[in-house]
Formats: structure tokens, C-alpha cells, sequence
């Protein structure tokens, strides 16, 4: 029986599960639903959803740098006990989500941390967009939703796709280590620093770094 991505989600929904691991109850069982949820429960994956509600206040921070010292990330992951927090796989966890970080330069953790004025001048830029390119004016509105909801999803840390493994979400990862762990880990927030940002170089600093890189 062939596997769709609405069976997919549909197991998701129910279990809270990850993407993958629904995929693969719903293979091992050829697309019994029924089954397919006691292959979650017994391999202890559909119980992530029930721990995510409570509370994390242990965890560690995390640095990573990255290219020579030209990209920094500061993370902080909660976990609920300090136990937890001393696992391997609970730190190649956090050391992995800060690589994503690093690689993928989200601007908030969650689509609702998203500032609205954000939101608002992006709207505006796409909007503008539209016209431009002639969209009739009662399509605009739509067609901007759309896109708003691509570009959130984009810029959102654990919406994008994880950089280790694209056919995943970082929300999926963080409900598969939840299951596996057996305790809520919430990425609680980022900071990024990568060197020069914000800076427009005058043309004399540029020239003189490429000479540099030429000599080099």
C-alpha cells in the first residue's frame, strides 16, 4: 500500500510523533492506522505531545563558532531535570540545532515570537512586489497571504527544514528527542553574530581586505 503525505500527517496529528517515525509505523504496518499508532506507543514515539506541556527549567547553553570566528551562536535549550541536561543525546541535540543556527540564520525560534513590524514591513514589500508585476488587485491580498505564510516558515527556527536531514522539520527532531529522552525540552531562544553584519564597508577597507586575501 503506498504511503501518502496526507497519512502521514494524519498519524502526526493524532500522536504527535515525528514526520519520519510516522512514516515509518505506517510502512511497518502497510497503512493500518490502528496498528500503526500501537507501533508509535510501543517504541515510546506518540508520547512527546503529552510531555511538551510540562515544565523546563534545567538545560544548558550552548556556543558554537563557526568559519575561522566569522559566525558565533549562542544557544539556550531547556530540559526539565539537570540529569536530563548531562545526556549525550540531549547535548548532541542542542550542538546540533546550534550548526543549524549557524547554517540556516533563522530570526526567531516560533512563527508567534515573530515581530509584527516585521511581519507588517514584509507585507508591505510584497504587496508593492505584486503590483509591480501587474496582479490584479483582488488576488493581491491572497497571494501576499501566501507568501507571508512561505516567508514565516522560512525564517522561523523550528519550521525550517533541518540542515542534517532537509526531509524534517527542527520541530520534528525536537518531538523525536522529546520521545527519546522521556523528559519536555523546549529551544528556548538564539542569538546570532556573524562578522561585519550591518556594516557597509567604505570601498578603501574592501580593497585593502582582498589585497590581503590575494597575498594570502
Amino acid at each position: 500500500m503506498a504511503i501518502t503525505a496526507g497519512m502521514v500527517s494524519e498519524l502526526r496529528a493524532k500522536t504527535n510523533a515525528g514526520m519520519m517515525d510516522c512514516k515509518k509505523a505506517l510502512e511497518a504496518t502497510s497503512g493500518d492506522f490502528e496498528k500503526a499508532i500501537d507501533w508509535l506507543r510501543q517504541k515510546g514515539l506518540a508520547s512527546a505531545g503529552k510531555k511538551a506541556g510540562r515544565v523546563a527549567a534545567e538545560g544548558m547553553v550552548e556556543s558554537y563558532i563557526h568559519g575561522e570566528g566569522r559566525i558565533g551562536v549562542l544557544l539556550e535549550v531547556n530540559s526539565e531535570t539537570d540529569f536530563v541536561a548531562r545526556n549525550d543525546g540531549f547535548r548532541t541535540f542542542v550542538k546540533d540545532i546550534a550548526l543549524h543556527i549557524a547554517a540556516t540564520a533563522p530570526i526567531a525560534v516560533r512563527t508567534e515570537e515573530l515581530d509584527q513590524t516585521l511581519i507588517n514591513r514584509e507585507r508591505e514589500v510584497l504587496i508593492a512586489k505584486a503590483r509591480e508585476q501587474g496582479k490584479k488587485e483582488e488576488m493581491i491580498a491572497k497571494i501576499v497571504d501566501g507568501q507571508i505564510n512561505k516567508w514565516m516558515a522560512e525564517v522561523c527556527l523550528l519550521e525550517q527544514p533541518f540542515v542534517k536531514n532537509p526531509d524534517i522539520k527542527v520541530a520534528d527532531l525536537l518531538k523525536e528527542t522529546i520521545a527519546k529522552i522521556g523528559e519536555n525540552i523546549v529551544i528556548r531562544r538564539f542569538v546570532r553574530f556573524e562578522l561585519g553584519e550591518g556594516i557597509e564597508k567604505k570601498k578603501d577597507d574592501f580593497a585593502a581586505e582582498v589585497a590581503a586575501q590575494v597575498k594570502g
